[in-house]
């Protein structure tokens, strides 16, 4: 009888035999300001939210040296040691951090929600906080990411402080790469601007603002061959795509604005998603278009893309979950 009973086990399909399912209040899908804001707000609210980090814990700001521009720093502080600090105080309230990654899911209104973590655990939650994040677009040159974090970035907001005074340079074409040259070039002494055809896909205004900025010099037909330096970026080394030749140009800050891809591919079943694939909130909320999911940082925001607006609207999802959680348990007291 035991060795029938063991072939049987063993004949099964192994999903069946290792899948786990767990019940929880509260699932957060991923860090970063936005999913660890998430996760204060939702233990200090008795949610015993459980967050599972991804693959990338922290998010983008653990690949980001300096922080300035973040409230409460006035010395600054390491991206990684930032999010790190977000990490502990999450679990000091009480939130449940775990590494791990969302495989699937299946959503419907009003729930619960069924959620798979690394294609064997089944989570069923009463609600969902969404903060996946966007991951930002590179060339795909090795120097680019041997010297990302040394003079190389995918944010001139976040970083462009650190080269005022230098030369810089920014390659894309679009709006984004437009307002980001601009602002460079209010802070550093030369910005060139690497696009690849003879035009750029920016709105015409964006177009004038950066062909009138005079220390802004557009180089056309244009991409990157080498990001140059050891340990820091110290030269772009720039290929005319038409005549061939290549020129080198001493910079400091080397800043990529090729477009970020929202991190929801796993959702777009059941989610609302724009044409560039962010998830449609409802105005002012966290709101998703499916009742009991919730988002929140930049996996729904496009325009401003910053940890401090990440992290509001990981409180805003958190405080909309509670509510709706808190609405939704009363009715079901009164029915």
């Amino acid at each position: 009888m035991d060795v029938i009973f063991c072939y049987i086990l063993l004949t099964l399909p192994f999903n069946f035999m290792s899948q786990e399912t767990e019940h929880v209040e509260c699932l957060i899908i991923g860090s970063g300001p936005a999913g660890y804001t998430a996760a204060i707000y939702a233990a200090r609210a008795d949610m015993k939210p459980v967050m599972y980090e991804g693959l990338q814990p922290g998010g983008q700001l653990t690949i980001t040296t300096d922080v300035e521009n973040y409230p409460g720093y006035p010395d600054g502080i390491m991206g990684p040691e930032m999010m790190d600090l977000f990490k502990k105080q999450a679990v000091r309230l009480g939130a449940d951090v775990r590494f791990g990654m969302v495989t699937s899911v299946e959503f419907k209104n009003g729930g619960p929600q069924k959620v798979m973590v690394d294609g064997t655990k089944e989570i069923i939650a009463e609600s969902v906080i969404i903060s996946t994040g966007a991951s930002a677009k590179w060339l795909g040159l090795p120097s680019e990411e041997r010297l990302n974090g040394g003079g190389v970035s995918a944010c001139a907001v976040c970083d462009g402080f650190f080269y005022r005074g230098s030369d810089v340079a920014i390659v894309g074409a679009g709006d984004t790469a437009c307002e980001e040259a601009a602002y460079l070039s209010k802070i550093c002494t030369k910005v060139y601007m690497i696009v690849r055809r003879d035009a750029f896909r920016a709105s015409k205004a964006m177009q004038h603002r950066v062909q009138n900025t005079p220390n802004i010099e557009i180089l056309f037909n244009s991409e990157t061959d080498e990001i140059l330096g050891d340990n820091v970026v110290e030269a772009v080394r720039v290929k005319n795509n038409i005549t061939g030749e290549k020129r080198e140009i001493p910079v400091k800050g080397f800043f990529v604005a090729i477009g970020h891809e929202p991190n929801t591919q796993i959702f777009k079943d059941y989610l609302n998603l724009d044409e560039q694939g962010y998830i449609i909130t409802k105005p002012g909320t966290s709101y998703t278009n499916v009742e009991g999911v919730f988002c929140a940082g930049d996996a729904q925001d496009k325009v401003y893309r910053q940890a401090v607006t990440a992290a509001g609207s990981g409180c805003m999802a958190a405080l909309d979950a509670e509510r709706w959680l808190s609405a939704k348990h009363s009715a079901a007291a009164m029915a």
